[in-house]
């Protein structure tokens, strides 16, 4: 019924009571590639955004550092452990309408505007022209910590990736940079229209940091590495002007 836990590192405290998982996920035969989850924690509980199944030594971890109460899935395409957090944790979870691609388990909260999120300071992004669900998260700490699933990717290196996926990343255009995912860009855009105002409008956020579900951790400059980003993924396209 649950997918096998997968090797991943230590929970590591990135900022006051931020903690990062760094793991992986396993493709096919010899195909791994890396899987971030990225942990909150207020008032002694814990929310896990992009949800990574760990090893029993990884769990208790976890609960060393609080009762994990909520869990978040913030892109369609990822849900693969999230009936298992539920189960063993017994774990609210949020996601967006339609977020279906693991239709299982059923939401117990929707993601929507302007709703009251467990963790205070924490604003929700939609992105409102993607032919899917995706959202993003942004704590307004620390000069603005954003929390992305597979829009906005900081590829710094390769760990976890199996030799054929490091091998293959480059050709279909994951290049070790920040970047919008290609291959999520391809599925989300509408056929009639573009992405391009989603992201100016979530460039219109004010964040120094980026957290993602895949790739590595983006301190510091993540605003400017963003911008370059979307202006490379749009650079085809007329600027629209922002509003």
């Amino acid at each position: 019924m649950y997918q096998q836990a997968q090797p991943h590192d230590s929970i590591v405290e990135i900022f006051p009571h931020v903690f990062l998982l760094r793991g992986s996920m396993r493709l096919g035969r010899g195909m791994r590639i890396s899987r971030n989850m990225t942990l909150l924690r207020h008032n002694g509980e814990l929310t896990a955004i992009n949800a990574v199944r760990m090893s029993r030594c990884g769990e208790q971890q976890l609960e060393s550092l609080g009762k994990l109460s909520h869990l978040i899935r913030l892109g369609n395409f990822h849900g693969l452990d999230d009936r298992y957090y539920v189960d063993r944790f017994g774990a609210t979870f949020w996601c967006q309408a339609q977020s279906k691609h693991y239709s299982d388990p059923p939401p117990d909260r929707l993601l929507q505007k302007d709703l009251a999120l467990p963790v205070p300071d924490v604003e929700l992004f939609i992105f409102e022209h993607a032919r899917r669900p995706e959202c993003a998260l942004l704590l307004k700490r620390y000069d603005g910590v954003l929390i992305t699933c597979d829009s906005l990717q900081h590829w710094g290196d390769r760990r976890y990736c199996s030799v054929p996926v490091r091998l293959l990343l480059p050709f279909i255009g994951f290049h070790r940079r920040t970047l919008i995912g290609p291959l999520w860009l391809k599925y989300m855009a509408p056929s009639d229209g573009s992405l391009q105002a989603d992201f100016e409008r979530l460039l219109q956020l004010r964040f120094a940091h980026l957290i993602n579900a895949h790739g590595s951790l983006l301190r510091d400059n993540a605003h400017q590495a963003a911008t370059t980003a979307v202006q490379h993924a749009f650079s085809h396209q007329r600027t629209s002007p922002r509003t």
